[in-house]
């Protein structure tokens, strides 16, 4: 289980993250929704240990997040890779790095189930399109079986049928691979949609964290009911009121 507890981040004078606490069990699903600049890549620096936090701690199973190898699918897709070097080894970096033998035909399942075609992992990151991309990136974050997931706005980049496609893939890979997923986005129809709890940020603090249902249908705070009427107004959450 991921635990965050009482975290808080300052970048000088300014704090950015401030008492933030939550959990996310093995094969749950957290989305941690807000707006730009609400503390939600500060939050994934922070949990990968890219930030070193002022106060609290972050664990996975009651020890440092580091030994679980957790995992980190970036925004931008191709930023994500080095440009000169082929997808395929992009992808295999994490499993070099970590000295692991993967089980035979572990690529090609995962390449089948993001329907990613195996022959494109030869080409550099400008001859694949923004949608394969983004499913490269997910392939390297797999490939070596994390127990842990971070998606930073795993969508964004992509055109709205793309993002439904991937989305389903994502939630389908997490049911058979079973790694616990924290995802960051500003989409509140996909978390809501594919998430178990919802954490909203707002100016680095915890505003409301509930049950994707229950947040849903009755969010506690004026800021999260706006929030949940804006996407309802938009066409992005279906209208529960």
């Amino acid at each position: 289980m991921l635990r965050v507890i009482d975290l808080v981040v300052k970048r000088g004078a300014r704090v950015t993250l401030e008492d933030i606490s939550l959990s996310l069990p093995a094969g749950g699903t957290l989305a941690v929704v807000g707006e730009s600049g609400a503390g939600k890549s500060t939050l994934i620096a922070a949990i990968l240990g890219l930030l070193k936090p002022n106060c609290g701690a972050v664990t996975w199973s009651d020890a440092p997040v580091g030994l679980a190898q957790p995992a980190l699918v970036m925004q931008e897709p191709r930023a994500a890779f080095n440009p000169i070097l082929s997808l395929r080894r992009s992808v295999m970096e994490p499993v070099v790095a970590q000295g692991i033998k993967l089980v035979d035909g572990r690529l090609e399942r995962l390449c089948a189930g993001l329907e990613l075609p195996l022959e494109l992992l030869d080409r550099c990151p400008d001859q694949v399109s923004i949608g394969q991309a983004q499913r490269a990136g997910i392939l390297r974050a797999l490939i070596a079986s994390p127990p842990l997931v971070l998606f930073d706005e795993p969508l964004s980049a992509l055109d709205a049928v793309t993002q439904k496609h991937t989305a389903r893939l994502i939630t389908e890979l997490q049911a058979e691979e079973g790694f616990a997923a924290l995802i960051v986005t500003h989409d509140l129809g996909y978390a809501v949609a594919h998430a178990d709890q919802i954490a909203v940020l707002k100016d680095g603090r915890m505003e409301e964290i509930a049950d994707a249902e229950t947040f849903a249908l009755n969010p506690r705070s004026a800021y999260c009911r706006t929030l949940r009427d804006a996407a309802i107004a938009l066409g992005a959450l279906e209208s529960v009121v």
